[in-house]
C-alpha cells in the first residue's frame, strides 16, 4: 500500500523511487552493521560504501524532494515576479536571488530569462543581473544544510510523511512534501556522516584531505565532481558534510565551493546545447561570471576564510578535530555567500559591457543556418520540473504559432480574389511550419503530463490542448479548404466582381480580429479578450447573413460563370465561419468553466 502510494506521488521520475528505496535499503542492511562498536574490526569498506550510497541517495532526493514542493507552492508565482523587474540591475540581481531561493534551481531561473529576451520582455543586459543573483540563490541550500538539526530529521520525515498522505488538500500535502524532503536531507546527512567516522584514523584519506589545501587540487576535484552530478548544492552539501566530521580546513572548504561554482558551468552549458541564440548567450553569462569570480578569490582564500570567522558561531570549550567539525561547516556556508554576494556587487557594474563581449563571441545567426524553416521558440525542458511555468511556456509558444497562422489568413484573402497559383501555394506552404510548431507543442505537453500537477494546472493543461488544437485546425481549413477555392477560380476562369470583393474582405477582416483576440487571450490569459472575441458570434452571423443576400443578388446577373462564382464566393463565405467558430472554441478555453454556459 505505502509503495503504491509513493509511486504514484513520484511518477512523473521513478528514478527518484528507485534512489530513495535503493538508499533506504542500502541504510536499513548497514545500520546492524554498526550496532556493536565495541569491538576495532578495522574499515569495513563495503558497509562504508553502502552507508554513503544510502545517505547520498537520501540527501539527493531529499534535495529534489524540497525542491519540488517549492516549485508547487510558489512556483506560479516566480513568472510574475521575474516578469515585473526593471531596468533597475540591482533589482534584477535582488530578484534573481529570490525566485532562484525559492525554486531551488538557477537553471530554471535562467531559462526563465532567456524566455523573457525571447520574448523581447528584456534585454540580455537586463538579464546580466539576474542571473549574478541567481548564484546568490543557490547559497541557501547550504546554509540550510549547513544547521546542526540532524536529530529532528527523523521527526521532519514523519510528520511530513502524514502531512502527504493523510491530507486530503493539495496545499498541505506539498508542505508535507517539503517538510519530508527536509528531513530527508538532514537524515542523508546524518547517514553519511555516520560513515565516514572511521576514516578518522585512516591516514591514505587524511592525507587526501590534506593535498585539498592546495586551491587548485579543491577547485578542480568538486568542478569535476559538480559536473558530474549536475547540482553545485548537493557538492556543497557533502562538503560540508565532510567539514562536520573535521575531514577539511576552512580554506580547503572554501577552494571545494569555488570548485562547485565552475562545475556548475558544465550545466549550463549542457542545457543551452541546441537551444536558441539567446539560451547560449544566457549561459556563457552564467560561465563568465562563476569562473571570473573563481579566479578574483583565488589568491584571497585566507582573507575571506579570516573574516568569516568573524560572525561565524565558535566553540573555543572543544578542541582538535571535535572543534573543527563543529565550527568549519558553519564557516564554509558563510563563506559561500559571502563569495556569491561579493561577486555580484563587483560585476554588477559591467552589465553592459558583458552583454555585449557575449554577443561579439555568440552572433546572431539566419534562420536558415539554424536547420528547420521553423521551430519552437519558448519550450524548453528545463522548466518541466515547475509546470506552472512550463504551462506559460506553452502559451507564449501559441503567440508564436498564432503569428503563422495570422500571416496565411493575412496572405489567404488576396490569394484566392486575385491571386495566381503560385501565391496559393505559398500559402499552402506555411501550413507545413504551422504543423510543426503544433507537433513541438503536443511534444511538449506531453512531457508535462507526465509531471505532478495541481487540479488547477490540469485544468490549464487541458485547455491548452484544446486551444493548441482549434489553432492547428484554423490552419488545416485555411491551407486545404480556402487555398482549393482560389485554385477553383482559376480553374473556371471568372474573376469576382469589385463589390463581392469589398464584402468578402470586410466580413474577412473582422475573422482576422476575432483569431487575434483569440491568441491573444490563450498567450496572455485574458479573460476579457476571450469574451470580446465570443460576443462577436451576433456580428459575424449578421455579416453572413448580409453578405448571403448579396449573393443572392448576385445569382440572378447575367454574367458567365455566375454558378460556379456564386458557389465560391458562398464556400468563402462558410469556410470563414468555421474558422471563427474555432477561434471561438479557443476564447472559450480561456473562460473559467462555471462560466462556459453564459459564454
Amino acid at each position: 500500500m505505502f509503495l503504491d502510494k509513493l509511486i504514484r506521488h513520484a511518477e512523473i521520475n521513478p528514478s527518484r523511487v528507485l534512489i530513495l528505496l535503493v538508499g533506504v535499503m542500502a541504510t536499513l542492511l548497514v545500520l546492524p552493521a554498526f550496532a556493536d562498536n565495541g569491538a576495532d574490526k578495522g574499515i569495513e569498506w563495503g558497509v562504508m560504501g553502502m552507508k554513503l550510497f544510502g545517505g547520498l541517495a537520501l540527501f539527493l532526493y531529499g534535495m529534489e524532494q524540497m525542491a519540488d514542493a517549492l516549485k508547487a507552492v510558489a512556483g506560479e508565482r516566480m513568472k510574475g515576479i521575474l516578469a515585473k523587474l526593471t531596468t533597475n540591475r540591482f533589482m534584477g540581481a535582488t530578484t534573481g536571488a529570490f525566485v532562484t531561493a525559492v525554486i531551488q534551481s538557477s537553471s530554471v531561473t535562467t531559462v526563465l530569462v532567456v524566455g523573457f529576451i525571447t520574448a523581447g520582455l528584456m534585454s540580455l543586459s537586463q538579464s546580466v543581473g539576474v542571473i549574478m543573483g541567481a548564484n546568490i540563490g543557490t547559497t541557501v541550500t547550504a546554509q540550510i544544510v549547513a544547521f546542526k538539526v540532524t536529530k529532528a530529521a527523523l521527526l521532519m520525515i514523519g510528520v511530513g510523511f502524514s502531512m502527504l498522505f493523510a491530507s486530503k488538500q493539495e496545499r498541505i500535502k506539498h508542505y508535507g512534501a517539503m517538510l519530508m524532503g527536509l528531513g530527508l536531507v538532514f537524515f542523508g546527512m546524518s547517514v553519511m556522516s555516520d560513515a565516514m567516522k572511521p576514516l578518522r584514523s585512516y591516514q591514505p584519506f587524511l592525507d587526501l584531505m590534506i593535498s585539498m589545501e592546495n586551491p587548485m587540487v579543491g577547485i578542480l576535484v568538486a568542478a569535476a565532481f559538480t559536473g558530474l552530478i549536475q547540482s553545485s548544492s548537493a557538492t556543497t552539501g557533502i562538503v560540508i558534510v565532510m567539514a562536520s566530521q573535521g575531514f577539511i580546513t576552512l580554506p580547503a572548504g572554501i577552494a571545494l565551493a569555488f570548485g562547485a561554482n565552475v562545475g556548475t558551468c558544465v550545466t549550463a552549458m549542457l542545457a543551452s546545447i541546441g537551444k536558441p541564440r539567446e539560451a547560449v548567450r544566457a549561459a556563457m553569462v552564467h560561465v563568465f561570471f562563476n569562473i571570473a569570480g573563481v579566479v578574483v578569490w583565488l589568491m584571497f582564500i585566507p582573507q575571506l576564510a579570516e573574516f568569516v570567522t568573524l560572525f561565524s558561531p565558535s566553540h573555543p570549550e572543544l578542541s582538535g578535530i571535535e572543534r573543527l567539525g563543529a565550527e568549519t561547516p558553519r564557516q564554509i556556508a558563510n563563506a559561500h555567500t559571502v563569495f556569491n554576494l561579493a561577486n555580484t556587487l563587483i560585476f554588477i557594474w559591467f552589465t553592459a559591457q558583458m552583454a555585449r563581449l557575449v554577443e561579439w563571441l555568440i552572433p546572431d545567426r539566419l534562420l536558415e543556418e539554424e536547420g528547420l524553416a521553423v521551430s519552437a521558440k519558448y519550450l524548453d525542458d528545463e522548466l518541466l520540473s515547475t509546470p506552472s511555468l512550463a504551462l506559460d511556456r506553452v502559451r507564449l509558444e501559441v503567440l508564436h504559432m498564432g503569428e503563422r497562422v495570422q500571416e496565411m489568413l493575412d496572405k489567404i484573402m488576396p490569394a484566392i480574389l486575385t491571386g495566381n497559383r503560385q501565391s496559393l501555394d505559398a500559402v499552402a506552404q506555411l501550413d507545413d511550419e504551422v504543423d510543426i510548431l503544433y507537433e513541438q507543442i503536443i511534444d511538449y505537453l506531453g512531457k508535462i503530463s507526465k509531471q505532478s500537477m495541481t487540479d488547477h494546472q490540469t485544468g490549464e493543461f487541458l485547455a491548452l490542448m484544446e486551444a493548441v488544437g482549434d489553432l492547428e485546425n484554423i490552419g488545416d481549413t485555411i491551407e486545404t479548404n480556402m487555398v482549393a477555392l482560389g485554385h477553383e477560380r482559376i480553374d473556371h476562369g471568372f474573376s469576382i466582381s469589385d463589390p463581392t470583393k469589398e464584402v468578402l474582405k470586410g466580413f474577412h477582416k473582422v475573422v482576422r480580429k476575432a483569431v487575434d483576440g483569440a491568441v491573444q487571450a490563450v498567450s496572455q490569459l485574458n479573460t476579457q479578450v476571450a469574451q470580446t472575441v465570443i460576443a462577436m458570434k451576433e456580428e459575424i452571423n449578421a455579416m453572413a447573413d448580409s453578405a448571403a443576400v448579396h449573393q443572392a443578388s448576385r445569382l440572378v446577373a447575367e454574367e458567365p460563370n455566375r454558378i460556379a462564382a456564386y458557389t465560391t464566393e458562398v464556400d468563402i463565405i462558410e469556410k470563414q465561419k468555421r474558422i471563427y467558430y474555432f477561434a471561438k472554441r479557443m476564447a472559450k478555453t480561456v473562460i473559467p468553466p462555471e462560466e462556459i454556459d453564459e459564454a
